[in-house]
């Protein structure tokens, strides 16, 4: 291993952190903040860049770690590193980072430096909770994670955002401390934060099973009110309502689905297996509940609220079918669904910072002044309904195909309806936004097309959601080969690693 491969999880860490401090002591004249979070972003991304080409496939375990002792006694480790779950996803979180700083371009003009120090301290407890190996250090990123985000949505709310960042706080928050309990208890049992260490002490079974019940407990719920699934959702459709368009892309989905598959049902493997069925049953309902009621929302931002909440469902019955192939769906739609969703976000509130409003029935025949707009739009659209040769299509049929063979028939056929409802929120919201009529607002008050900043943020996320949907296998290959490391390990009797073990949970009824 070479040096920068020893420090390049650091680095990742440190640049946008630095970054922030640089942005909150520069003067806010002109579009200095802007220029320099660009830069910042640009930088962390082609940090994270380094990982996916240096990643050695099939090698069991970590990479690029770095195991430091940070306090003593409680012994608290500065351990950090990254497997084939954890890879793209600090990928996609670099890649963000210029999105949102072009996104929020021009619609950024008030406290630039504030938005822009924020959001860099965002993106770096964001890094961290995907590299983090020692429980403690994860969980205090974890926790950063939701101060600048509750800040920015109080201060850059459109109309409720003090009333929603507290909402948000508060339903993200407090299921933490539980967490942190949790986390305390383990350390006091098995005298470690480190997760492998964790992973083997748990393994050896020295702990009773209704203590392990519920510490498993905590750290689920923890983690699935940030999801969120079902019905811990409350808190969505106001934050995505409230929340600054580069803020919004990051709200949901990313941390919770990555931490319950690395925090709870590889830490705890027999808990997870026992509330699977329960999970997928919430799951199921999510998809369906989520679709449903965006199919009458007037207003965008609660219609792709309850889109999130349908499509993160998806990839939470992916996870607790606890099949391998389900899995590699998971990571892949997790992976899709931040592309994506950060492309609609960006039209959306490019929309909305021209016509200030995000009732439905106010626009209408947008196509014909906005093209470039329009274009983009129904291509992402098209991505999120699982249009084949789009990235959508992948995540969804392995995720549902894994579901049909290998866990149940009868969840894999309600998870498509939802699929299915989905294709008919979309384009009909594509319809009533773009195409019939022209509305009275798209007539009387004329607006530019796309922007520069708009179109360098959008176009690279189109280009990847056609070659994702193209060309897979070059994500694939990465996760498919690390699970058939660990397949062939666990036959052979090698030690644990952290990489998720193939359980399969089938319901009555299947053959």
């Amino acid at each position: 291993m070479n040096a920068l491969d020893q420090s390049i999880l650091t680095l990742i860490l440190l640049v946008p952190l630095a970054g922030a401090i640089l942005v909150a002591l520069l003067p806010d004249r002109a579009k200095v903040p802007n220029w320099l979070a660009l830069a910042v972003t640009l930088a962390s991304f082609a940090l994270t860049l380094h990982l996916p080409a240096h990643f050695v496939t099939g090698r069991q375990g970590f990479q690029f770690e770095i195991d430091r002792t940070w306090i003593a006694d409680p012994l608290i480790s500065y351990h950090l590193g990254v497997d084939r779950l954890s890879l793209w996803l600090v990928v996609l979180t670099g890649l963000l980072g210029p999105v949102g700083v072009l996104a929020s371009w021009n619609a950024i003009t008030a406290r630039r430096k504030i938005f822009y120090s924020l959001f860099l301290v965002q993106q770096t407890a964001m890094y961290g909770v995907f590299v983090s190996l020692d429980l403690m250090v994860y969980y205090g990123f974890w926790e950063l994670s939701l101060v600048p985000m509750a800040i920015l949505i109080a201060m850059y709310g459109r109309k409720n955002g003090p009333k929603a960042a507290l909402k948000f706080f508060l339903f993200t928050f407090i299921p933490s401390a539980p967490l942190l309990v949790a986390i305390l208890w383990l350390y006091a049992k098995a005298h470690t934060f480190d997760l492998v260490n964790l992973q083997n002490y748990l393994a050896a079974d020295p702990l009773p099973a209704r203590a392990l019940f519920w510490v498993a407990l905590a750290f689920l719920v923890a983690f699935a009110v940030k999801v969120p699934v079902f019905p811990l959702h409350g808190w969505l459709g106001d934050a995505f309502s409230e929340a600054p368009v580069a803020m919004a892309m990051v709200i949901a989905g990313k941390l919770g689905l990555y931490s319950l598959l690395r925090f709870h049902v590889e830490l705890f493997p027999a808990q997870a297996r026992h509330i699977a069925p329960l999970m997928m049953a919430l799951a199921v309902i999510g998809v369906l509940y989520g679709a449903c009621l965006a199919l009458v929302q007037r207003d965008f931002w609660k219609l792709l609220a309850f889109g999130a909440v349908s499509h993160f469902s998806l990839v939470v019955l992916a996870i607790y079918g606890l099949t391998l192939m389900g899995w590699n769906g998971a990571v892949y739609q997790i992976l899709s669904l931040g592309i994506v969703e950060g492309a609609v976000f960006v039209l959306l509130g490019a929309l909305d910072m021209r016509y200030a409003t995000s009732q439905i029935a106010a626009y209408g025949g947008l196509a014909a002044r906005l093209p470039r707009t329009a274009s983009y739009f129904v291509i992402a659209s098209l991505t999120m309904v699982g249009l084949p040769l789009l990235s959508g299509f992948i995540g969804e049929f392995v995720i549902l195909s894994s579901t049909f063979a290998q866990v149940s028939r009868g969840w894999a056929v309600a998870a498509a309806v939802g699929v299915i409802l989905s294709a008919a929120y979309m384009l009909s919201l594509v319809q009533r936004l773009f195409y019939g009529p022209e509305s009275t607002m798209a007539a009387t008050r004329p607006a530019p097309d796309l922007r520069f900043a708009e179109l360098a943020a959008l176009t690279p996320l189109v280009v990847l959601m056609l070659v994702m949907g193209v060309a897979p296998t070059y994500w694939f290959r990465t996760m498919e080969r690390g699970s058939q490391a660990t397949q062939a390990s666990e036959v052979n009797g090698a030690t644990q690693t952290p990489v998720p073990v193939h359980v399969s949970v089938r319901t009555e009824g299947q053959p």
